[in-house]
């Protein structure tokens, strides 16, 4: 394999030209820059990505914080952020916290011994303080889930205004009793879709029942059946439900078939997020699709543009209501 000297000395140029050359220094003229890379070329030449990297400082390598890989929500964020890292030149390492704080340290020294250049959160769980801290002296994004009175730019969607179309619609079908599966309020995005389901039931004069708000600790398949299951416990059953995710909501139609009702003439139901499965369950799931691919190309975007010392701006992205079987007939 050709080295730099080599490489150099076919270009009829020094070694510093041809490092220039490579890192797209401005003071190389074109006709030096077009010996060196027919040169690089005819000798088939590989720069060390990691000797460049250490002389530069930098890593090029961003860390994705996920709570945990087995929730499909992050599927289509995760590819949006690793098509747009690899288009400017940056690997990513996925990182599963698991909500444990040992984990969240490894990542946050990582950043700061250099190993990495910057952080993307979408980890509700995480350590708020430490994380502020870090995002201080190092690039951090945070994406989906954000901090409301934070200084740590974001991408987003309008939770609260999403969650209100929702359940409006559900209204609209002539359902007057709405039922909410919300995951635990202590994270920000189920204290908004919160708001915005009490906002739609008060426009329409609809009671805000208590034995119709079921919280769940996980956002997975089994929580939604068994939130379902204590909800047509009720005395007066709902007519409708909104689920603050799809894995809950499709849990939840589980639930509803096995109890010999049907959705949506018995029970409505509403999804969240819009993932790959909500369109295979029987039926089909209405649902609030994010944009998940380009919530996670915006946000490496965004964090590419922080280690560039450029300025940036938190952003709220559309969503959209898309209408299916289960409240549909």
């Amino acid at each position: 394999m050709a080295n730099i000297q080599e490489v150099a000395k076919k270009a009829g140029v020094s070694v510093a030209t041809v490092s220039r050359v490579l890192n797209h220094h401005p003071s190389v003229t074109p006709k030096t820059r077009v010996k060196v890379e027919n040169a690089i070329r005819e000798l088939n030449y590989e720069p060390s990505m990691l000797g460049r990297n250490l002389r530069n400082s930098e890593s090029r390598l961003l860390l994705v914080l996920i709570p945990s890989i087995s929730n499909p929500f992050y599927t289509e964020i995760i590819n949006g952020i690793q098509t747009t890292a690899i288009k400017h030149r940056y690997n990513i390492l996925l990182c599963e916290t698991n909500s444990d704080s040992r984990r969240e340290n490894i990542f946050f020294n990582m950043v700061k011994n250099k190993l990495a250049d910057g952080i993307i959160s979408m980890d509700p769980t995480i350590n708020r303080q430490k994380l502020t801290e870090l995002a201080e002296h190092h690039s951090v994004i945070l994406c989906s889930e954000y901090m409301e009175d934070g200084s740590i730019p974001y991408v987003t969607i309008d939770n609260e205004r999403a969650a209100y179309q929702a359940v409006k619609h559900l209204i609209i079908l002539g359902k007057k009793k709405v039922a909410l599966i919300n995951s635990d309020e202590r994270f920000l995005y189920a204290r908004q879709r919160r708001r915005g389901y009490e906002k739609a039931l008060m426009e329409f004069g609809l009671p805000i029942t208590d034995a119709f708000i079921y919280n769940t600790n996980e956002l997975n398949f089994h929580d939604g059946v068994q939130a379902m299951r204590m909800l047509l416990r009720t005395v007066e059953k709902p007519t409708a439900v909104f689920a603050v995710s799809d894995t809950l909501a499709i849990g939840a139609l589980k639930e509803i078939n096995a109890s010999g009702l049907k959705a949506p003439e018995d029970i409505a139901v509403v999804g969240f997020d819009n993932i790959s499965f909500s369109n295979m369950s029987n039926p089909t799931l209405t649902t609030i699709a994010q944009p998940m691919y380009k919530m996670g190309a915006t946000a490496a975007t965004m964090l590419i543009n922080q280690i560039q010392n450029k300025q940036v701006e938190s952003i709220v992205l559309e969503h959209e209501l898309i209408i299916r079987e289960s409240t549909m007939g």
